[in-house]
């Protein structure tokens, strides 16, 4: 509903609960809106919809519009290009995806028509071979953790899922440290029990931005742990949220491991939604094979694409891309325009204001960039999608 949320009260410790929710629209402004009670009423009566828990690495969902694809594995430069480039050689159509990385790892959800009549596709076999190869690019030569393929069916929130998918894959284990940084200040989450009352108590203080407090609940929930009382503050730049909890079992954290885990998680499911990179917007006339083509142009000048948000609107296409360069570093400003030029200087936009590198980025001569490109080019013609990688 694009509400931000400024302060919130949450008691549950009962047969009944209580939360109540300060909310303003986008621009800081009053709500106005005469069916937000019922909406929300709607969406948590009997009709609502559940969230189911998957765990493998490569799903395929199928509804009537479009076919969805989970992915997940480890991240590395060029992988979405090799991603879209199979998608592409398999006539099969993106009309909206999202990509998350965090931690060398990657979760997407694709969502896929057929190219021929722009339906869902429902051929088994097809479906199979949509999978094998997917895989295949997601292992490379490196991942050995996910192996495994599944078919899934039912409702699926998108981004609500990009959380399980990278929980499952257990992202959160190479965090640095309890205080790294986000955004403009310090994330600190800290996790002791209160032995006289029987609770867990879980304080969380970073950087506010859009779907926080969205993000802490669902990584708790997912957890198997239960809110009894909370208390958010988000009304200056900073967020502090205060939470009570127990795991479904009624007991609350018993172990310095499970502590950590708890710590660990809670700060991998904040970080997840804070890319790195310049933020790049596509919009242009959409058509068959352009997130190949797009993600193809990225490769070869060295970007390596760290979130993506796809989304198609009629006949147009709606594409956001965070890149940094393939070891990680801001991109130079010659290499943006060189991808613009080749792309098109009024279909793809830069949104940040400032973006440079160092004085040693821009005159060093060895580039990790070719390197990589070198890679995932080979990747590419092993799969017969391209005629030579040199």
């Amino acid at each position: 509903m694009n509400l931000i949320i400024r302060r919130a009260y949450i008691s549950s410790d009962g047969d009944w609960f209580m939360d109540v929710f300060h909310v303003t629209d986008q621009q800081g402004n009053k709500v106005s809106g005469d069916n937000i009670s019922e909406r929300i009423q709607q969406s948590l009566g009997p009709k609502g919809r559940s969230f189911r828990n998957f765990t493998r690495s490569v799903g395929v969902q199928t509804a009537p519009e479009h076919t969805t694809i989970e992915l997940t594995g480890r991240d590395r430069p060029g992988l979405l290009s090799e991603v879209f480039a199979v998608l592409a050689d398999l006539k099969c159509n993106v009309v909206a995806a999202e990509v998350w990385t965090h931690n060398l790892r990657l979760a997407s959800v694709v969502y896929i028509t057929d190219e021929a009549n722009g339906l869902a596709i429902d051929d088994p076999e097809r479906l199979a071979n949509i999978k094998q190869l997917l895989l295949y690019v997601l292992k490379g030569n490196r991942d050995k953790r996910n192996a495994n393929t599944a078919v899934s069916v039912g409702y699926m929130h998108t981004e609500r899922r990009l959380h399980q998918m990278m929980y499952a894959d257990r992202d959160y284990v190479k965090d640095e440290s309890d205080d790294t940084v986000c955004g403009r200040t310090k994330l600190v989450v800290t996790v002791e029990n209160c032995d006289d009352k029987g609770y867990t108590l879980v304080n969380l203080s970073c950087v506010d931005r859009p779907k926080l407090l969205f993000d802490t609940v669902c990584t708790l929930t997912d957890m198997q742990y239960v809110v009894f009382h909370g208390t958010i503050i988000a009304e200056g730049p900073e967020a502090h949220q205060e939470y009570y909890i127990r795991h479904v079992d009624g007991n609350p954290i018993s172990s310095e491991a499970e502590r950590q885990r708890v710590i660990h998680c809670l700060q991998a499911a904040i970080k997840r939604r804070n890319p790195e990179g310049i933020r790049l917007e596509l919009c242009g006339d959409d058509r068959v094979g352009l997130l190949s083509d797009v993600t193809r142009i990225f490769r070869e000048n060295g970007l390596s694409v760290t979130r993506a948000e796809v989304a198609t609107r009629g006949s147009q296409a709606v594409n956001v891309f965070y890149v940094t360069d393939a070891s990680g570093y801001p991109v130079k400003s010659s290499t943006i325009e060189a991808v613009r030029n080749e792309i098109g200087q009024t279909i793809l936009e830069v949104k940040d204001d400032i973006y440079s590198t160092s004085p040693d980025q821009q005159s060093g001569k060895f580039s990790l960039g070719n390197l990589f490109r070198s890679r995932s080019e080979k990747f590419l013609y092993n799969l017969g999608l391209i005629k030579s990688y040199s």
